[in-house]
């Protein structure tokens, strides 16, 4: 059931995705952003979110009946968070709302649904895991309510329908992305075989002994084309995870193989990754020219701080699908291979050696 599309963030890690999926399903597909990449079969539309006047300007004459959001921008504080956020949400949903052509929406959240914003998180008093969608909000403020609360309240008054989809972290190809944690290991295994330094797991002895999953962004693309074409998850908040579960005490030496590198040892200590990549930026360049690279800003492709935020975090965290698997979505990717599957495409697109 092929129709036109608005992927906001169509540059990111998610956004890519989606539209590379809805784009081989025979979809229309416009692919927003504030510097569109010219991905194959995506109509680039280039507007920033902040300006009010210049993205109605470019949204003006799209008639799109489903709409992805899966942008944000990372704020100074949860306040600054949760004002600049939710009035992109509300600037996008007002740019639309003259054309009527909306049917659903999607918005992309996460786990922070349940951990709380980057300043109060994985503190308190916390939902016991694993995460299930029933469990309320946080007594926190967090930009991820605001964002909801945008288009909750535009789809009452609309009557489009609506999907809230929350991924664990997730895994994907992107350049300038926030939050890129497969890029950034990636990077980080490569500097360490450049160097001769240890590859060390940088976060805490609860991630390394405890379970955990992640997200691939393939598996979100299809999640959020399944519900935006599904009758019974319209208005309905969804985890989305890959469906198995690991210990990185497992995952950090199959990733560390995959680079032919030794694991080193786990002692307990965290390590973090912002910490150890701190002066690497001068030893990428020497690495990007050396190789040929297409990319020689360390900064551009790794996400140290966020990284090192969801392997510190004192907890352990898994994630329930029943909601999404009694309603009939069954995909199913193993992370290892997630993982796999990018590195090979970092290397063929000449973003590591």
């Amino acid at each position: 059931m092929a129709g036109t599309a608005l992927v906001a963030g169509a540059s990111g890690i998610v956004g890519g995705a989606t539209a590379a999926l809805l784009a081989a399903e025979g979809w229309t597909v416009h692919g927003l952003a504030r510097r569109p990449t010219g991905q194959e079969g995506v109509l680039p539309v280039a507007a920033d979110l902040q300006d009010v006047a210049g993205l109605a300007s470019a949204l003006a004459g799209l008639r799109p009946e489903v709409m992805f959001i899966t942008t944000w921008l990372r704020q100074e504080s949860e306040a600054e968070n949760i004002r600049v956020n939710a009035a992109m949400v509300r600037n996008l949903l007002d740019g639309l709302r003259p054309a009527g052509s909306l049917r659903h929406i999607a918005l992309v959240t996460g786990l922070k649904h349940y951990l709380g914003p980057f300043e109060a998180y994985g503190k308190g008093m916390l939902p016991q895991t694993p995460f299930r969608e029933e469990q309320g909000r946080l007594e926190v403020e967090n930009f991820y309510y605001a964002q909801e609360d945008e288009v909750f309240a535009a789809a009452a008054r609309d009557g489009f329908g609506w999907s809230v989809h929350r991924p664990h972290t997730v895994i994907g190809k992107a350049v300038g992305n926030a939050m890129n944690m497969g890029t950034t290991l990636a990077a980080y295994a490569t500097l360490c075989r450049e160097t001769g330094r240890p590859f060390r797991f940088p976060g805490s002895a609860a991630q390394w002994n405890g379970l955990t999953d992640m997200t691939d962004a393939r598996l979100l693309a299809r999640h959020l084309l399944w519900a935006a074409t599904t009758p019974a998850a319209r208005d309905e908040a969804f985890n989305v995870v890959n469906g198995d579960v690991f210990r990185w005490s497992w995952m950090w030496g199959r990733i560390a193989g995959w680079f032919g590198l030794e694991a080193a040892p786990f002692d307990g200590t965290v390590r973090p990754l912002e910490a150890q990549m701190a002066e690497d930026a001068p030893v990428w360049r020497r690495i990007a020219g050396r190789e040929g690279l297409v990319e020689p800003e360390l900064g551009r492709l790794a996400s140290a701080w966020h990284t090192d935020a969801d392997l510190g975090r004192p907890i352990e965290v898994v994630t329930d699908m029943s909601k999404s698997r009694r309603l009939g979505f069954t995909a199913y990717q193993t992370t290892d291979e997630a993982f796999f599957d990018l590195f090979g495409q970092l290397r063929a697109d000449r973003l590591i050696p």
